[in-house]
């Protein structure tokens, strides 16, 4: 097959590395990243340009486009290739409002009685305050829309909720922050799950972990993700059994009541509450950086699935999940996630031999590899189990340096 990732972050080289791995097929970027460009021939379209990959896909007579980000397929970038006649691994746009819409996701999860917190939505500060009744520190505040990873809100007390709320309907978020979800906050640990959908059925893939938070022992500002592991120790026996039947399957039942087919990866963000597993969020795409430590534990046809996906057919079975664990580190720019400099050369990527590295935030100077974003790369290994894998990961991410670089530490811990 001939076939189109887009996206430029480490999710994306990761998908391209496990489509490469999965057959003689073709494979194009658009935009990519100088990690994909070694896999992949490489095109300066935008993510997000909508017209501009269904062009690039007709030109090139693309057999299947897997879009890596959220935001072109909220904005509907899925129905327009299908429209064109190009088969796509993505949610249409009104499907894609599981991401696009938490308030939509809520209201999805209530009518099939998926588990999730009470929460309510509101576009005033004063209704929301009272809402919360003098106890801000048992909420969450989510933004309704696309925040890039900066919509999520934990208030220590009133005063700091009443001054988020206020900057979000302020326009602190532009419009994804004009509607506020308040709900209550969990307590618990995380798990990721990744659930490949085509209409009412789905393959779930390994559960894996995230830390979002930037510092060690979870502290610090949230991040897009700065590490994760694959998959989490402790989970009961029939765990993804379980997130099956009652999350995804139940979700996607739902949504083909209301007439909304979903064909591609459905993301659901659980915490494991002492009243069971509980919905935090639903994200319309592959994780990132989930991804990194969950595409390297599978074997099989990872692109001959994604095609039955996009053509809403039966998926195959013939996906097999490796033995032992995969541990994903990141290597950030000092400054993330606020500012930080760019243009910084990167070190030691040939000595790296065991362990896979993925490119987020990187470009060619002159013929050298440079940072070019928040988060630079991935470093991800294999291992016979869990420590094995996060000690592996430790060992080759020391190789390699530039400078201000800065990673956690404490990844599986």
């Amino acid at each position: 097959m001939r076939i189109l990732v887009t996206g430029g972050g480490g999710r994306e080289h990761a998908l391209t590395w496990a489509l490469s791995r999965s057959g003689e097929h073709r494979l194009f970027g658009a935009p990519g990243n100088p990690g994909m460009g070694k896999l992949a021939q490489l095109f300066p379209v935008s993510a997000t340009d909508i017209d501009g990959v269904v062009e690039l896909a007709e030109e090139q007579e693309i057999d299947l486009v897997v879009v890596g980000p959220e935001a072109p397929l909220v904005m509907g970038m899925a129905d327009s290739l299908r429209a064109a006649g190009v088969p796509c691994f993505g949610p249409g746009m009104e499907a894609a409002g599981l991401e696009g819409s938490k308030w939509f996701a809520k209201d999805v999860m209530k009518a099939a009685s998926v588990p999730t917190a009470a929460g309510e939505t509101f576009t005033d500060t004063e209704p929301a305050m009272d809402y919360m009744g003098g106890d801000a520190s048992s909420y969450v505040l989510k933004a309704d829309g696309l925040a890039a990873g900066k919509g999520v809100f934990l208030p220590g007390d009133g005063e700091e909720a009443r001054g988020i709320l206020d900057g979000l309907f302020s326009g602190g978020l532009g419009d994804a922050g004009l509607k506020v979800v308040v709900e209550r906050r969990l307590t618990g640990r995380e798990v990721s799950v990744l659930a490949v959908c085509s209409g009412t059925e789905c393959l779930i893939l390994p559960p894996s972990r995230d830390h979002k938070r930037l510092g060690e022992r979870d502290t610090g500002p949230n991040t897009g993700g700065m590490g994760a592991i694959c998959p989490p120790p402790g989970l009961e026996e029939g765990f993804s059994a379980m997130a099956r039947d009652r999350v995804v399957l139940p979700v996607l039942h739902e949504l083909a009541a209301r007439g909304i087919d979903y064909r591609g990866v459905l993301y659901a963000g659980l915490m494991l509450t002492g009243e069971g597993p509980m919905v935090l969020e639903f994200n319309v795409r592959f994780g990132d950086p989930e991804t990194q430590a969950v595409l390297p534990m599978l074997e099989g046809d990872l692109a001959g699935i994604c095609m039955s996906a996009a053509l809403g057919q039966e998926l195959p079975s013939d996906l097999h999940i490796m033995e032992g664990a995969c541990a994903c580190v990141v290597m950030a720019s000092g400054g993330y996630p606020a500012s930080y400099r760019k243009g910084y050369r990167i070190h030691g990527l040939g000595d790296v031999d065991e362990a896979l590295v993925f490119h987020a935030g990187t470009s060619l100077s002159e013929g050298e590899l440079v940072t070019a974003g928040g988060r630079v790369l991935s470093v991800a290994a294999l291992g016979r189990d869990l420590p094995d894998a996060i000690g592996r990961a430790y060992g080759e991410i020391g190789k390699v340096s530039f400078r201000d670089n800065y990673y956690r530490k404490d990844i599986g811990g």
